[in-house]
């Protein structure tokens, strides 16, 4: 059966958008049953003076909501991914996170690809386009966020060193005492 409607759009691909939508948010949303939703697009279908070949079975209605249903898994177990790793790796260097975002789009150009080899549909190149561009954007203000914290935490030690050196000599500390306090405590030379 695939391969009768290789290379031709489905009825839900031809809807205007604002059908389109409405189906969408209804198979979404699950609160109305398919056989009540296959009957309100019909109807909006008739309202917009399309013809009656544009109506949808309930077979076509529910191969589009599997598709979207597996669409939609695909993106929540990607999510969960996605927090369980950058969990891990929240505390490490940026440059370790966007690995690992960056490992994710090109499993997801991947998937694309291979699935427009086998369903003649366009991958949608654009949005990996985009997609990357913003990891890029992403990674270029953590690292700016990164080094702006590495310069005040520098700072902060610089003045708590300074601090506890004054204390330090007006205990009567040594200069040796001082320089073991700011090398073991501060970390500062």
């Amino acid at each position: 059966m695939a391969s009768e409607t290789r290379g031709r759009r489905s009825k839900v691909d031809l809807l205007p958008a604002n059908i389109r939508k409405r189906l969408d948010s209804g198979l979404r949303n699950g609160s109305i049953q398919q056989i009540d939703l296959l009957d309100e697009i019909n109807a909006l279908i008739k309202a917009a003076g399309l013809p009656e070949e544009q109506q949808l079975s309930r077979a076509g209605i529910n191969r589009y909501a599997t598709k979207m249903e597996a669409v939609g898994k695909s993106l929540r177990e990607m999510r969960e991914i996605t927090q369980v790793w950058t969990a891990e790796l929240g505390d490490k260097p940026t440059g370790e996170v966007t690995k690992l975002i960056l490992e994710m789009a090109r499993s997801q150009l991947f998937k694309a690809l291979l699935n427009e080899s086998e369903t003649g549909e366009g991958a949608d190149v654009g949005m990996i386009k985009d997609a990357m561009l913003a990891v890029q954007r992403l990674e270029s203000a953590a690292m700016a966020s990164h080094k702006r914290e590495k310069e005040i935490r520098t700072a902060f030690a610089a003045e708590a060193a300074n601090a506890a050196e004054k204390v330090a000599k007006t205990a009567g500390l040594t200069s040796d005492a001082v320089a073991l306090l700011k090398r073991e405590i501060l970390g500062i030379a």
